[in-house]
Parts: C-alpha cells; structure tokens; sequence
C-alpha cells in the first residue's frame, strides 16, 4: 500500500460520481417509465377498482351509489346460491387440475417412447387445445343430446347386446343390474346429461380435461427433452433397470420446474372456466345451478344482471382464492422441486 492509497477522495470528484450515479437512475425509471405505467394501468388499477366497487351497490347507468361495506360479502358467504358456486368451482379445479396434469404426463411419456407415428399422436391430442373451445363446446351439446346424440345412441346400442350388457353391467361377478350406473342406465333409460345436476358439473368437467391435457403434455413433452440420457445411464448403473425405477428416481424429480409451471398454469385455466358452461347452461349455470361456476357468476351478477358491486366482490373473491391455491400449490411443490 502506497501513500496515495491511504489520502481521501477528492470533494468535486465525489459529487461528479454521486451526479453520475443518479443521471444512471432516473435514466433507468425513466425508460421503464412506459413499462411500469402500462402495468399500473392494466393491472393494479383495475384490481384496486374491483376491490373499491365490492364494497358499493354501483350498477351501470346510475348517477351515484352508496356503500354498502361488507354486505356483499355477506351475501355471497351466507345465500345458497353462492354457496353452490363455491362447490361447483372446487369440484371443477380438484377434478380438472390433477387429471389434466397427470393425463397430459402420461401421454407425454407415451409419445416419448414411440420410435415412429410421434408427430401423429402429437397432433391429435393437441387439436381440442388448437380448436375453439365454443365451438368444441356445441359439438358436444350435439353429441350429448338425449335422443339423438351419438352417446345415448352408443349406449342403447350397448344395451341391446345381451353380451355387452353383461359385460358392462358386472352380472358375470354376481351383481344385480341395478346395482350398477351401467345397469340402470340400460333398464331406466339413458341418462339426461345436460338436464340432470348429477350429471352437469361432470359434463363441465370431463370437456375441460379433454381439452386441456393436451397443452400439458406439450409442456411436459419440452421438459423431457431436458432430461439429460446420463442421469438414465447412472441409475442404470445403481440397479434402477425397471422403467417405474426410472421413472421415480430420474424422471420425475428432474420433472419438479416442469410440473411447478404446469400444475400453476392449469390452476389458474380452472378457475377461468367460463366458455363451456355459457354455452351449454346459459342463463342459469345449469340443472340447480349444479354448474354455476365463479367466472360465470361474476358475467351474470356483473353483465348480465348489472349488479356491478357484487360482479366485483365475487371478482375479489375469486383473485384470493387463485392468490391462495397459487402460493399454498407452489409451496408444497417447490420443496421437491429438483434443478438439474
């Protein structure tokens, strides 16, 4: 160490740095400047304007409007009708999220193993994601119907088989017709999938795994081709020789970044379901509202019936459950989440 290095810094060379570093920031906010405006204006400002209108009885058209404080809430937590659109969304997102998350993983490790006719597989499970989901939705209305919908027609045909009959309905084990879903459908006639509320929010749900697990797998397709060959090769070696093996100590956990995002994305989907219930149950979200999911119910409280404060408290209901099943899901998984 030299004399030099010891005496202080100049007085004018420290304010020239001190200027220097502060042109640099206000040149950094000022080029995110349109960045962070148009952030605040799509996102945080209508979320703040949600969250200001749930406590309000504002409707379009109105000069003025009073607040109400909490007694949206209140409605929304204590009337029945609300209480089936809780039940209906849980019951989509608890059977979508992991059938579409676990369909679209085995369908990927399928098409993986194929040495030829990959793209064709590729191409057919990815077509409900390509296609409209309206359109997808009339298609099965159609197919759905109950005196000329291919299913039911599929069905009576089945049951017009003693052979078939049999078969489906379990009699070889034993069991008495009706006894079975198969058995009875056979002797009471086929089911009212659309008209009956035991069988509308399954409907719902059966439409949004098939057209869903196919984008999963093509996120789950990306992330094996990630998987490096050694780490097979090294597990091979350790005595993992079964594909099961394989699959639990080398595939899966090097899987863990990949099922994060698709378990989060698909999380989120579910609680956006609103097509297909609009086309297939509009107005009235179903047989008993047995269908009457949250995204549905804000179009109908906020849009269609112009109740605009409790569209938005529902609105605000739905934003914390997402922030929730997001943060909980992401906690959960991450822990095993390997990075390799």
């Amino acid at each position: 160490m030299t004399a030099t290095d010891t005496l202080p810094i100049d007085p004018p060379r420290r304010r020239r740095a001190v200027d220097a570093d502060r042109r640099q920031a206000g040149a950094g906010w000022l080029m995110s400047a349109p960045a962070l405006a148009l952030m605040l204006t799509i996102l945080i400002a209508p979320v703040l304007l949600a969250v200001v209108l749930s406590f309000t009885d504002y409707a379009l058209g109105n000069p003025g409007f009073n607040w109400v404080g909490l007694e949206n809430y209140q409605r929304i937590f204590t009337r029945s009708t609300y209480a089936k659109m809780l039940g209906a969304t849980l019951t989509y997102v608890l059977t979508v999220v992991p059938l579409s998350v676990g369909l679209g993983l085995g369908a990927a490790l399928l098409i993986q193993s194929l040495s030829r006719g990959a793209g064709v597989y590729k191409a057919i499970y990815f077509l409900p994601v390509m296609a409209t989901l309206l359109a997808m939705t009339i298609v099965w209305q159609l197919m759905l119907h109950p005196s000329i919908g291919v299913v039911n027609r599929g069905l009576e045909w089945v049951c017009a088989q003693p052979a078939l009959e049999g078969l489906f309905s379990l009699s070889f084990l034993g069991l008495a017709p009706e006894s079975t879903w198969f058995g009875r459908v056979c002797s009471e006639g086929t089911p009212l999938w659309l008209g009956d509320r035991d069988y509308a929010i399954w409907v719902v749900c059966f439409i949004g795994i098939w057209q869903g697990f196919g984008f999963n797998m093509v996120l789950y397709l990306a992330g094996l081709t990630g998987v490096s060959r050694d780490l097979y090769a090294a597990a091979e070696m350790d005595g993992a020789r079964s594909g099961w093996e394989r699959f639990r100590l080398v595939t899966w956990p090097a899987l863990g970044p990949t099922t994060v995002f698709v378990v989060t994305i698909t999380c989120i989907r579910a609680f956006q379901a609103f097509d297909t219930v609009e086309a297939l149950f509009s107005p009235g979200g179903g047989p008993g509202k047995s269908a009457y999911v949250m995204m549905f119910a804000i179009y109908e409280k906020g849009v269609t019936q112009n109740l605009v404060g409790l569209g938005a408290a529902i609105t605000v209901l739905f934003l914390v459950f997402v922030m929730i099943l997001t943060l909980i899901q992401r906690w959960f998984t991450e822990r095993k989440v390997h990075y390799a």
